[in-house]
């Protein structure tokens, strides 16, 4: 089983990244004024210094020139930075496992030798994953022990040109990262009419590529977006005829280089759960923090019997929560556990979002409680902190088609 006793260099690792955030994050993102705005960007400065302290490559490899961090390093790392802003841990995170995937595991070493010396140089080099779209999953209510078509969710097509080349159209939605990537990884279904090969495919193609574009948002009478991302970075891209060189094929053609794998059993990295976490113990540390200074009755609230229940309650979840993400965590590091039945043969990473996804949205409204009604004012960080739990409730297909993959799970059931 994994170790609770932490290495002496992912202790030093986590106090960095914690001083790191109180020091530069906390303060900027629960100033007052930006707390009541929309959308809430975070200064790039700020993703520059974090980048230099080699956050956006934890994930990649040494040799690579990253930290080479596990998962269980990764997700203590995520914890740290969405306790002082869950934007902030889901750029960098998106980046480092990306370039974990892209550059350790999924391009050739041409590929490697072009595209990595662009991503160690640039601190504000990120990367975006376009692929199944996230309405996808949500169709599993329909598709309950039944297999999905090959190419079901991925919108964009390509079409291979007598060069060798790909014209890739079509339209994504809801792309994390999009609009600071300058790398994304995209899947495309192939026409096999054209190419004799059936399936999705992966290209790679630079944010410069000629046909490329970022759509704007509609805007609303009063000038908002009319849909706001509230975790990092988030845009659509249009592809209009954008050639990409053959060389930029991941994989093999008809096969997609990201999507499958650990990933798609609920075995990964379970770094959006660590995010989560980190949101439920922002809300925790905040409360805990109040009720030492709210005097009520001639005594700090925290003195109150209630008021301790409330708190132990809050501390009870978070602890559990963090022991089902650190065990997902050591298990995509360990697969061999699976094999040879150390542990259940379950999927881990999405038994760990369930439960932390509703543990942490009722520690926020408890952490609220603590502060009465303050805890509603937009000038407060309470009503961000449950409002970011509420995503993570309902981001993607959302909890309750998340519980269907593990009834297949429970069942013995493999989705081909």
């Amino acid at each position: 089983m994994y170790n609770l006793h932490l290495t002496a260099e992912q202790l030093e690792i986590r106090d960095t990244v914690r001083d790191f955030v109180a020091q530069e994050v906390r303060p900027i993102a629960l100033h007052p004024d930006r707390l009541q705005s929309h959308p809430r960007p975070f200064p790039p400065a700020v993703l520059e210094q974090a980048s230099q302290m080699g956050l956006r490559t934890l994930a990649l490899s040494e040799a690579a020139g990253g930290a080479g961090a596990d998962s269980l390093t990764s997700c203590i790392v995520t914890e740290e930075l969405a306790a002082g802003d869950v934007g902030v841990a889901a750029i960098l995170g998106q980046t480092s496992m990306l370039a974990h995937w892209l550059f350790d595991q999924a391009m050739t070493p041409e590929q490697r030798a072009r595209f990595l010396p662009q991503l160690l140089a640039d601190d504000g080099y990120h990367l975006a994953y376009a692929g199944i779209e996230p309405a996808f999953d949500a169709d599993l209510g329909g598709s309950y022990h039944r297999p999905f078509a090959a190419d079901v969710g991925v919108k964009l097509t390509a079409a291979r040109q007598g060069s060798g080349d790909w014209v890739v159209k079509g339209t994504t939605d809801f792309v994390a990262n999009a609009p600071i990537a300058k790398l994304i990884a995209v899947d495309v279904r192939i026409d096999p009419k054209a190419t004799g090969t059936h399936g999705v495919s992966t290209l790679l193609v630079p944010r410069d590529a000629p046909g490329l574009s970022l759509r704007k948002p509609e805007k609303s009478p009063d000038g908002e977006p009319l849909y706001v991302w509230h975790h990092g970075a988030c845009g659509e891209f249009v592809f209009e005829d954008c050639r990409v060189p053959a060389a930029n094929l991941l994989s093999a053609e008809g096969t997609s280089a990201l999507t499958g794998g650990a990933a798609s059993l609920g075995r990964g990295s379970p770094l959006v759960q660590a995010m989560n976490l980190g949101v439920g113990r922002a809300a925790y540390e905040a409360a805990l923090e109040y009720a030492k200074l709210r005097v009520q009755g001639g005594r700090p609230i925290i003195e109150h019997q209630a008021m301790g229940i409330l708190l132990a309650e809050i501390a009870i979840k978070l602890e559990v929560a963090r022991n089902m993400v650190w065990k997902a965590a050591w298990a995509a590091d360990h697969p061999e556990a699976y094999a040879d039945r150390s542990i259940a043969d379950l999927p881990l990473q999405t038994m760990a979002r369930v439960f932390t996804a509703d543990a942490v949205h009722k520690v926020a409204l408890k952490a609220a409680e603590v502060f009465g009604a303050m805890g509603v004012m937009r000038d407060m960080p309470l009503q961000k902190y449950v409002h970011d739990a509420l995503v993570f409730v309902h981001a993607e297909a959302g909890n309750s088609v998340e519980t269907l993959k593990i009834a297949e799970a429970v069942a013995g059931y493999r989705r081909p």
